[in-house]
């Protein structure tokens, strides 16, 4: 059990971040245990031929049995805007002393494939991961990063309608706060208390994690978690169709007013209905012009919702 101790002021500091050198390490988890992580299924089957050239014997020496991975592959992002090739740099400038610290807490000692030089060692793990990335995640990112950013805006909304707490105790079933302590069910039987003392707590929604997961060592407080939308992401979705509400909109009107419950892109939107972004832009834009979606920006993307008037609508449609 992890228990982050907050005080008042730390509670109004929660913030959010995604981190794309998190969510690639992170990944390595339903690589290597498929069976656990069923939502990725379809993004793993389409990237197998192409991870099947990476190079594996380092990646698979970056997880453990616990699927767990070395925490300076998971850094606290500072924003939900942080880029990988900052984070990859930072990487490379990691001391060699934290490099061994972290790879002996996660597997007891430093795997042989990175013995020797630790900045040898380091420049090897970095150049195996970017492969992973162009091979794996470049011509994705941008849908998952439109589910992230999702899951994020849901959880500003509910921090505005219910407060910190209800938030927090909506993340993950393995997470529960109350009386200003945070406390995260790991696998780790070990119980840690961290104090935030001013530190700030970071939650990093992430599609790799099934439960609450938290740095393995005394790093920055972090809780990352599994993001909502997950399972539309790689395959159309067949909303079913308010038949009046479609006499008045037209079926693809009606269906994306129907899938606008919680926050998406247009990206997100065109893969889960497979049709173009643009298209799904040109219906979207004739929505928010009737006041029936609303748009907000939301770092590179612009995420749509459905209005109390496209509610109703649906509402009365049914």
């Amino acid at each position: 059990m992890l228990r982050y101790v907050l005080n008042e002021d730390d509670v109004g500091a929660v913030r959010f971040g995604i981190s794309p050198l998190c969510e690639l390490s992170l990944s390595l988890r339903a690589v290597r245990e498929p069976s656990r992580f069923p939502l990725q299924l379809p993004w793993l089957k389409r990237t197998a031929e192409a991870r099947a050239a990476l190079d594996l014997d380092a990646l698979t020496a970056l997880i453990d049995d616990r699927l767990w991975t070395p925490d300076f592959l998971n850094p606290r992002p500072e924003s939900p805007l942080t880029r990988l090739e900052d984070e990859f740099a930072a990487l490379l400038d990691t001391p060699g002393d934290v490099i061994e610290r972290d790879l002996v807490a996660v597997h007891g000692d430093v795997p042989e494939v990175f013995a020797g030089s630790r900045r040898a060692a380091m420049r090897r793990i970095v150049r195996a991961l970017r492969e992973l990335w162009d091979a794996s995640f470049a011509e994705y990112w941008p849908r998952m990063r439109a589910v992230l950013e999702a899951d994020v805006v849901y959880r500003g909304r509910q921090i505005a309608q219910g407060g910190v707490a209800s938030m927090l105790n909506g993340l993950s079933a393995t997470v529960d706060y109350e009386g200003g302590v945070v406390s995260v069910r790991l696998k780790d039987p070990n119980d840690r208390v961290q104090p935030i003392d001013g530190l700030g707590l970071t939650l990093v929604p992430t599609m790799f994690t099934r439960r609450g997961s938290a740095p393995v060592g005394d790093g920055p407080p972090m809780i990352m978690y599994p993001a909502r939308g997950q399972g539309a992401l790689w395959e159309a979705e067949h909303v079913a169709n308010p038949a009046a509400v479609a006499a008045v909109l037209g079926e693809t009107r009606a269906r994306l007013l129907s899938a606008l419950g919680d926050p998406a892109s247009s990206t997100e939107l065109g893969v889960r209905f497979g049709v173009t972004a643009s298209a799904v832009n040109q219906h979207l834009r004739v929505l928010r012009d009737a006041g029936l979606v609303v748009s907000t920006r939301y770092g590179h993307s612009v995420l749509y919702l459905r209005s109390e008037l496209g509610a109703s609508l649906l509402a009365a449609g049914r």
